[in-house]
């Protein structure tokens, strides 16, 4: 799973935590963040996370099943960054795809995909009932 833009880690943290079995890596154009992300990965003694200074525009010859990302661009500019680096060959019960934390009216965002994408928006307010969490939601994009 790649992190595409991580920050200082998340999501791709508590999920290397939640899936040890799984490999993670974190990328960030800022290297004072993957600094942060090394030094909490090495404290929490996660083998399973690479942490990398790197930009999405620069990242090749790297295949992932999914990319998962939070607060970095509008879905017209994660889906050609992100599809290009997501492997062909399914190996999971949910096919292969970009998951994106997002927040606000997306309607215009996924509209702005076109017909090609398939996508499937979860609002987190269906778990969480803090007014936080009203316009926040999980986008899953397969294209």
């Amino acid at each position: 799973i790649l992190d595409l833009g991580t920050g200082g880690g998340f999501p791709g943290i508590p999920l290397a935590i939640l899936f040890p079995e799984t490999n993670f890596t974190l990328i960030d154009g800022t290297r004072k963040k993957i600094r942060v992300v090394e030094e909490v990965s090495q404290a929490l003694g996660l083998g399973n996370v690479d942490a990398r200074h790197q930009r999405v525009e620069d990242m090749k010859g790297k295949q992932f099943d999914f990319v998962v990302t939070r607060a970095v661009a509008t879905l017209d500019k994660l889906v050609p960054w992100s599809m290009r680096l997501i492997r062909d060959e399914q190996r999971h019960l949910q096919p292969n795809g970009l998951i994106a934390l997002k927040g606000g009216n997306l309607r215009q965002e996924i509209k702005a995909l076109g017909r090609k994408a398939y996508t499937e928006t979860y609002p987190i307010s269906d778990f969480f009932s803090d007014e936080y969490f009203e316009e926040k939601y999980v986008v899953y994009v397969q294209y």
